[in-house]
This record gives C-alpha cells, sequence and structure tokens, in this order.
C-alpha cells in the first residue's frame, strides 16, 4: 500500500459517523515548505536576568502553573488572562500569599489575550487555555515578540504545526510545548540509561495516554465548558500523544540524529462513553450526542532510522493509568508501569524491587539530583511539572536553547491529525512532515543537561 501525502495546508475535515475520508485543503504533499529563514533548532538568544510572564488561562493547569512560577528564582508572574474575572482573582491571591507584587489583569472577554500578547513588560507568554486557542495564541505571542510555553497538545492541526514553526523561525522566538512527563523522575533517569549507553541501540518504543477521564469528559464537575467532550464527538484518532510520546522521541533523539517518517494508526469501536451517558443524563442532554472517537486508539510510526514506536491512547475505559514508557535496545529494555529492567546477558527476567532502585539511583537525572526535593514540595504530577519550569526559567536566563523545541512541538502534535487521517483511510500509512527540513540529520541528540 502506498503511503498518503499530505503537507502544510493538508488537513482531515471533521466528517460524520462512517463517513469517507473528507477533502483536503490545499494539499502540497509531504515535502515541507521551503525555508524562509534560519533554523531555530538550537536557537539561544542573550541572558535575561528576570523572565516576565504573563500566564493565559487560568484554569486548574494556569492556577498551579502560577503556583510553581512564584517558587522560582528569576521568574515573575506580571500578567494574568482569563476570560473569567473570578479565575484572574484567584491567581492574584496566589501571588498575595506568595508575597509578590499584582499582576495586570485581562478578563471579561474573549479576546483579552491579544491585548497580553501585545504588553510590553511580557518576556514569555505561558499558555494554558483549551486546546483550539494553543496555536493561535502562540503565534499572535510570537508575532509580539515573546517567547511562548504551550500546554500540550501544541496545536491540532497540520496548518498550525506549521504555522508555529514558520512564526518561531520568522520572529527568532522560542515555542516549547509545556511537555511535562518529559521531566518526571523515571523519564529522566531512563533518558540518562539511553544516553550512556545502558540499553545498547535503541530500537523500538512503547508510549500511551490510557487514563480514565470520563467524570471529566461529561463535566460532572461543572466546568467552564465541555470542550474535551466536544473533541470526542468531533473526531476520531489518538488525540492526546504527546505525553507517552515525548519520553519516547527524546530517549530516540526525535529531530536530533532521527525524525518520524510515517505512521498508521486504527481505532477500536465506541463503546464506553457512550454507556457512561446513558447511564446519567436524558436523551435530549447534549451530553448524548454521537461520539466519534473509538475507545482505544492504536498507532504505530516508523522513522528515519527504522525504528518504531507504538502511541495508544484510551480515556474511556475503566482500566488503571498507565503512560507505558517502554524502551526497548540491543542490550535490554526498561517498561514502566511498574517501573522494571532488563539487561543482558539475563534479560528473560525483569529486575525489580530493591536491585531495580539501584540502577534508579545510579542513573538519577542531574536536574532531579539538582531541584527533585524542592520539587516534591511544590508537587504538580510527582515534581515533573516543577522540574519543567524550573529548567525553562534557567535556559532562558542562562541563554540556552530549550531542550524541547517548537519542532518537537509540531512533530509530536501532529500525531494526533496524522492518525485522524489514517483512521478515516482505514489505517492507511501516512507520511509525517519533517518540520526540521534535514536539520535533524546535523544535530546531536539532547544531552544530559544540568550535569
Amino acid at each position: 500500500m502506498s503511503v498518503s501525502r499530505v503537507g502544510r495546508r493538508g488537513f482531515l475535515a471533521a466528517a460524520t459517523a462512517g463517513a469517507a475520508l473528507a477533502a483536503v485543503r490545499g494539499a502540497r504533499g509531504v515535502a515541507a515548505p521551503r525555508r524562509r529563514h534560519e533554523s531555530v533548532l538550537q536557537l539561544a538568544l542573550p541572558k535575561m536576568e528576570k523572565v516576565r510572564i504573563g500566564v493565559v488561562g487560568i484554569g486548574s493547569r494556569g492556577y498551579e502553573a502560577v503556583r510553581r512560577l512564584c517558587r522560582i528564582e528569576g521568574a515573575e508572574v506580571v500578567a494574568l488572562c482569563d476570560i473569567r474575572p473570578e479565575r484572574v482573582a484567584a491567581g492574584q491571591h496566589i501571588l498575595e500569599k506568595a508575597g509578590q507584587p499584582r499582576a495586570k489583569e485581562y478578563s471579561g472577554g474573549e479576546n483579552e489575550w491579544h491585548r497580553l500578547c501585545g504588553d510590553a513588560d511580557v518576556d514569555l507568554v505561558y499558555n494554558c487555555t483549551h486546546w483550539d486557542l494553543h496555536a493561535p495564541i502562540s503565534v499572535r505571542a510570537m508575532q509580539e515578540g515573546k517567547h511562548t510555553a504551550v500546554e500540550v497538545p501544541a496545536a491540532i492541526t497540520l496548518e498550525e504545526c506549521w504555522q508555529l514553526v514558520e512564526t518561531a523561525e520568522a520572529t527568532r522566538r522560542h515555542c516549547m510545548m509545556l511537555e511535562n512527563c518529559c521531566y518526571g523522575y523515571t523519564e529522566l533517569t531512563v533518558l540518562r540509561m539511553c544516553r550512556e549507553g545502558l540499553l545498547g541501540e535503541l530500537i523500538y518504543g512503547e508510549g500511551a495516554y490510557i487514563h480514565d477521564l470520563r467524570a471529566l469528559l461529561m463535566n460532572e464537575k461543572g466546568y467552564f465548558r465541555m470542550w474535551r467532550l466536544e473533541h470526542q464527538q468531533k473526531r476520531n484518532g489518538n488525540l492526546y500523544p504527546t505525553h507517552g510520546l515525548g519520553p519516547i522521541a527524546q530517549y530516540m533523539g526525535i529531530n536530533r540524529g532521527d525524525r518520524f517518517e510515517s505512521m498508521v494508526s486504527m481505532s477500536s469501536r465506541e463503546r464506553s462513553l457512550s454507556l457512561y451517558a446513558e447511564t446519567r443524563f436524558p436523551p435530549e442532554d447534549p451530553r448524548r450526542k454521537t461520539i466519534r472517537r473509538g475507545d482505544m486508539n492504536t498507532s504505530i510510526i516508523r522513522t528515519a532510522l527504522g525504528r518504531t514506536i507504538l502511541v495508544q491512547h484510551d480515556v474511556v475505559s475503566p482500566r488503571p493509568y498507565s503512560r507505558i514508557n517502554l524502551i526497548s535496545g540491543t542490550k535490554g529494555c526498561f517498561a514502566d508501569y511498574p517501573p522494571r529492567l532488563a539487561l543482558e546477558p539475563d534479560a528473560h527476567q525483569w529486575i525489580e524491587g530493591e536491585a531495580l532502585k539501584e540502577y534508579l539511583t545510579r542513573y538519577t537525572h542531574p536536574l532531579w539530583h539538582k531541584v527533585g526535593e524542592e520539587a516534591k514540595k511544590v508537587g504538580g504530577h510527582g515534581g515533573m511539572d516543577f522540574v519543567m519550569d524550573w529548567r525553562l526559567i534557567q535556559c532562558l536566563r542562562n541563554g540556552e536553547p530549550l531542550d524541547q523545541s517548537v519542532y518537537d512541538a509540531a512533530a509530536w502534535s501532529a500525531i494526533a491529525p496524522l492518525s485522524e487521517w489514517s483512521v478515516a483511510r482505514g489505517g492507511a500509512p501516512i507520511e509525517v512532515p519533517d518540520f526540521t527540513r534535514g536539520e535533524w540529520q546535523r544535530v546531536p541528540p539532547l544531552p544530559i543537561v544540568g550535569a
């Protein structure tokens, strides 16, 4: 079967259940558009004594981000934006408790984030809005001369992925997707195992986002709007790939010595979320609308070096949480949930318990040695959120390239729309654009930073 080609303006339009592949608007093939500006893959800019931050979206993620940023030296939250004035007030309360000055307020209208992006006192726009605003706010922020850090996924269409890349190159601003799972204790420890050759040559990986979110999707706590459910009702694919995929991509050096080349994707039938809604809501409730996304999506990515990565997505089945986090090489394998290790010459048995702790201690990443204790106190998914924020601020203050580039944001996020394309074509192979336009061949994998 030939590999379908999809380009910068290619996208899969939302279709009704059972419909065939929708038309592709302005498809240009997989070949990347001609670069008009220099690559920003290793962008390093002048040091910043202080990073002045504007946070957009003070919901659960934004609220916690403000709380964490108050604990980081050299970070100052100077602006808060949310359509709801009470959420901005909640952010101000955090600053007050931390002994920080009050921030400028942008609230009361849907486009107040435009004004924050144009605020001359903001250096970094920290974007914690719903998915549909991730790319638009990031693009606007960079056009206004700001760096941007955006929650996952950074974009939901291929068009948006290319907009992020081309805007970052044109403005020479940083655009980092806030993939916190890349900064977890286990993930960074395994990254060090990979870099120091414990597992040999890396061949295969597995990542996932398996998380029973039925109550959240159905908005049983009364959140502002049911945007998460809207995506379940309109789209069918691997809608949230980056939590499981990001760490595997860093282990393998994706965009730094290797790249995603093609992928296939298939979804199971949909049942769990519809059954959940049927037992709780009357027929006329909007939560009873048809769900397009199948319960479990399984995608397989092939890289330019011939490695393969399995990525799964299931947020509706009654099963325990897992990101799988498996990486296999020529000398051994690490698998998570629960964590275990297998190594030559006795790779038929898992290394677990106290024996595994010895390896984890030996390969603990320098970032966790440096700020791990503080991260545990501050919290945020076991401390990974704090390590991520701390590292971001330190890179900006030291004038260093960020660990995650705009090309990572684009490539990791692009798996979602590409999976929709493949699912709609019965699991057909789809090419993955090279957002680096060849630069991946000239840059080494991410080193063990902070050593």
